[in-house]
């Protein structure tokens, strides 16, 4: 009798690790869906820092040749809708201000989760806008997003880091 008790839990040990090893597994891929889900909201850039850049190194402009310190301190609107907007309102030298309409969607490229976005112009359709800007969705959450934006130095690749906090 023992020896079929031993055999029983062995069957049954064997078994369970088997159909635990086929059992579905939470998928925890992340997808363009998903991040843009995370993306959607109201948004304030905090700051923006550079990686793989020396200190010595100066961009002069970013997103339709803005400074890059005109841009700290605005305000990003992406709603569900794809049909938002950003705010410049520093009161720095030389900063545009006022609000530029924008398209936004992410798309997954390489594997990277890319955002992308086009200005807006007064009675033109989206589609008919070529030009326009894309940036990795580093991350979004609840209360924060980070953008990262490849820039090309001295032939290697540094990035312009984008962080903002939901509004």
């Amino acid at each position: 009798m023992t020896k079929q008790l031993t055999r029983l839990f062995m069957v049954l040990g064997a078994s369970t690790l088997i159909f635990s090893a086929c059992a579905s597994q939470k998928s925890t891929t992340v997808t363009a869906g998903g991040m843009r889900k995370a993306a959607t909201g109201k948004w304030t850039l905090n700051s923006i820092n550079y990686e793989g850049l020396p200190s010595t190194a100066k961009i002069s402009s970013v997103f339709s040749n803005i400074p890059p310190d005109c841009l700290k301190g605005s305000n990003w609107v992406l709603p569900s809708n794809s049909n938002g907007s950003f705010t410049i309102n520093s009161s720095a030298t030389g900063c545009p201000t006022g609000t530029q309409d924008i398209v936004w969607s992410t798309i997954n490229q390489g594997g990277l989760i890319m955002l992308q976005f086009k200005e807006m112009v007064s009675g033109v359709k989206a589609k008919n806008i070529a030009d326009g800007y894309r940036v990795e969705l580093a991350s979004a959450d609840q209360a924060s997003m980070v953008w990262r934006a490849p820039v090309t130095y001295e032939g290697k690749t540094a990035y312009v880091v984008y962080s903002f906090s939901r509004q």
